[in-house]
């Protein structure tokens, strides 16, 4: 899988890509990230990318032109399954969209910044729009961040354990239950007996009741939609 960001401050990506799982994962071949600078694509010598709101209003807007520009230096290379624009107002991200874009080969990820993009971009560019949250950040990168690390560990070979992520809180539209690990006892706080059974069709059964249980306490909208 290719990943390819593009951004007004590239500076701000390297770190999420540069330790744990994910630089593993560049590291092994299983995904390549590649940063570009919307600023090397800018058609003056100042470096514009942004320029201000046609009709006034505060904020300066991205220009559309320096996007096109990168994003069809791009395409001429090779095909993108998808062009992703990260923006308050777009599509929730969710784990089902996280599954749906490690199946694909190449994504481009636009990072908005400052008021947002031409509109136009939206229009005719961007095939997609994506938000992690009803909140807004200084720039479209660290969003960008948290959609590639939700995607890229979903890549066979990527977890030591490929198990683990299908079994990760909303992969079947419930949160994950109750986990423990050593020591068995501490403080007096004990670990639930049935896990020390070997019984493991009660072990499941009891982790989807748990599940279940956890899900309808703390978030009975994803309960409700898994019962629609």
């Amino acid at each position: 899988m290719r990943i390819d960001i593009i951004s007004v401050v590239p500076e701000l990506l390297k770190s999420p890509f540069d330790s744990s799982i994910l630089k593993r994962a560049i590291e092994g071949g299983l995904v390549e990230v590649h940063i570009h600078n919307l600023r090397d694509y800018a058609v003056d010598n100042y470096k514009s990318i942004d320029d201000y709101q046609f009709g006034g209003g505060a904020g300066m807007v991205m220009m559309a032109e320096p996007i096109d520009k990168c994003v069809e230096q791009l395409k001429s290379e090779r095909d993108y399954d998808e062009i992703i624009y990260m923006t308050p107002d777009g599509e929730p991200f969710n784990q089902n969209t996280a599954n749906q874009l490690s199946l694909f080969k190449n994504i481009i990820i636009l990072c908005g910044h400052y008021k947002g993009v031409d509109q136009r971009v939206r229009d005719h560019i961007v095939t997609k729009e994506i938000s992690i949250g009803d909140y807004v950040l200084s720039g479209g990168e660290l969003a960008a961040a948290v959609v590639c690390d939700a995607v890229i560990r979903l890549i066979p070979g990527v977890l030591g354990n490929e198990t683990s992520a299908l079994t990760d809180s909303f992969q079947d539209g419930l949160l994950a239950p109750p986990i423990y690990t050593r020591p068995r006892s501490y403080k007096g706080w004990d670990v639930p007996e049935l896990l020390f059974s070997g019984n493991f069709h009660a072990i499941e059964a009891w982790r989807e009741t748990e599940a279940i249980a956890r899900t309808k306490a703390r978030r009975p909208d994803l309960w409700e939609e898994d019962e629609a």
